[in-house]
């Protein structure tokens, strides 16, 4: 038997699954705050390091799709590439950590981001820089699924809430500080550094997982459901192509319409399907008998739409409404990350202290609607103190329900089902959030040219004259516009972005019902591997050496090493 060190106990590791039925092996006992801190850092920096690279961009994206001549189908897709990536890898990730070394999954969804974000920066079109924010995503739903998989293995769930807490403090520092790291490198030295700057973080967080982070590895057979996972990405992409198409290149209702929706009816219809009869599914549709998780599901799809679209929107906002550099914009949009800052730490704590979780979910719930139902209003020239605001309100909703769904979800399946039920939760998520975004960029392009063409027609031959020079549907570079064309311009994204958040706003009212009839299940005290502890055959924990000899054996309990 092999140990290693874990902070400042030696451990080692079993796996029973050759000792006989209803064997159970001791818990290892419970790590202090030091040693937890020690093995989040390596965590919470990959997690970081994920942020980081997809945030630095946001407030820079209109000015790179303008460089590479892009327009706003080429914007969407450079958001909704790298968010379906995300979204059609991150339950393939969390079935895998439900069946082998997680420490290793982390680092090696570290290497393909930090390999897509390096390949991001040479992009030379926007079809080649399309293709390489898919590889940043494949890495990204690695991150997305496991950190909170191993977060859940050495942190119960009643300490687990002020963690969630930190973690949501890690994830507004990111944010925030992308858009502004982004929008000075990019007015500085270029747009292209924006993708090349996160790579020293993710060494160092390959590095600090290789030393802080031990686990337990389990030896079982690893069987992967390819023709699950392959009919979940065709049925979503071919969505996703519909909405970003329909209305430009052909018309809503139409056979092209009929024939893409249909095709992806099919193709998500057989995917169930296969994922019913299948030995291992990626998503076992078994999790939705639990209620908790089917509730968390529908709350976490509006919960996405709210966090990406507005991220991706109110970059354009900023700087195509209202006129400011990505340095600005940066600057601007620090009221929404505030808002997910203060809230996700504060109300963090407060459920770890009282135990209690559903209130405060419910109230974040609320926050985000009416959040939300505020931005819709939004305009050109409406008042930034009232901008702020409005971003305030949506981001604490969105901190206090984001990663408490993920919490709650955790806190009643099968410790055995932990990678997965979490990955799925953050898999509709993604999900919601993509479609989201197509959707709403689709309805903001079709708005954005019909404003211009209106506003445009009242200025006679000086806008016919501007038509023509913002002909193709690219996004123009509105500093170089003449005064009148420019406040067209700008009245028009004002107005259409403020109408797309109202897209939004039945799915943030599901979010309020779904989280009221959420069961007000307790926290549990135990972390998941000490509930694996209690669980007979087939599990892994970590038990220290003096235990292990003290333990009688039931049966032939092979070791397994700690990678």
């Amino acid at each position: 038997m092999r140990s290693f060190l874990f902070g400042e106990h030696s451990l080692s590791t079993l796996s029973t699954a050759e000792s006989q039925p209803g064997a159970t092996v001791p818990a290892r006992s419970a790590m202090t705050p030091r040693q937890t801190l020690q093995a989040l850092s390596g965590l919470l920096l990959g997690m970081f390091v994920a942020l980081l690279a997809s945030t630095v961009v946001s407030s820079s994206l209109p000015k790179i799709i303008g460089d590479l001549k892009g327009n706003q189908a080429a914007f969407t897709w450079v958001v909704t590439a790298t968010l379906l990536a995300t979204t059609v890898s991150t339950p393939i990730w969390g079935k895998l950590a439900d069946l082998t070394n997680r420490k290793l999954l982390i680092q090696i969804s570290l290497v393909i981001f930090t390999l897509g974000s390096i390949l991001a920066g040479f992009s030379q079109d926007t079809g080649t820089l399309i293709l390489f924010r898919v590889l940043q995503g494949l890495g990204a739903g690695g991150l997305t699924a496991l950190v909170q998989v191993v977060m859940a293995d050495i942190i119960s769930p009643r300490e687990r809430g002020k963690y969630m807490g930190l973690l949501g403090a890690v994830m507004a520092v990111a944010t925030v500080g992308g858009p502004l790291v982004g929008g000075i490198v990019t007015d500085s030295i270029g747009w292209r550094w924006n993708f090349y700057i996160a790579v020293p973080f993710a060494v160092a967080a390959i590095i600090v997982l290789q030393l802080t982070l031990k686990l337990p590895k389990v030896r079982k057979k690893v069987t992967i459901d390819y023709l699950g996972a392959v009919l979940i990405a065709a049925g979503v992409s071919l969505l996703l192509i519909w909405v970003t198409l329909a209305g430009n290149n052909f018309e809503w209702n139409s056979w092209q319409t009929y024939l893409m929706v249909g095709g992806s009816v099919v193709l998500l219809g057989a995917a169930v399907w296969v994922e019913l009869t299948v030995k291992e599914p990626i998503i076992p549709m078994t999790l939705f008998k639990n209620r908790t998780f089917t509730l968390a599901v529908v709350a976490s799809i509006s919960v996405g739409v709210a966090m990406f679209g507005t991220s991706v929107f109110l970059g354009q906002y900023m700087q195509l409404a209202r006129g400011a550099t990505p340095t600005e914009s940066g600057l601007l949009t620090i009221p929404m990350i505030g808002g997910v800052l203060v809230s996700s730490t504060v109300i963090g704590q407060l459920i770890s202290r009282t135990g209690t979780w559903k209130r405060y979910m419910v109230v974040g719930s609320i926050l985000l609607t009416i959040g939300v139902s505020l931005m819709s209003t939004l305009r050109y020239d409406t008042s930034y103190v009232l901008v702020a605001v409005f971003m305030f309100i949506m981001g604490s909703g969105v901190g206090m329900v984001m990663q408490n769904l993920v919490l709650v979800v955790q806190n009643s399946v099968d410790p055995r089902q932990l990678g997965v039920a979490s990955a799925s939760v953050a898999f509709f998520r993604s999900l919601g959030g993509t479609i989201g975004v197509s959707v709403m960029g689709a309805v903001l392009g079709t708005q954005v040219a019909q404003f211009v063409k209106d506003g445009l027609t009242g200025l006679g031959a000086a806008g016919a004259q501007a038509a023509q020079g913002l002909s193709g549907g690219a996004i123009p570079d509105v500093s170089s516009l003449p005064a009148p064309v420019r406040v067209i311009v700008e009245s028009a994204y004002g107005h259409a972005i403020g109408d797309v958040f109202m897209l939004a706003i039945p799915l943030a009212i599901v979010t309020v019902i779904a989280i009221a009839f959420l069961p007000a299940k307790p926290l549990g005290t135990k972390t998941a591997l000490e509930q694996m502890s209690d669980t007979p055959a087939d599990t892994i924990v970590a038990v220290s050496a003096d235990e292990v000899a003290a333990t009688p054996r039931t049966g032939s309990m092979p070791a397994v090493n700690a990678r």
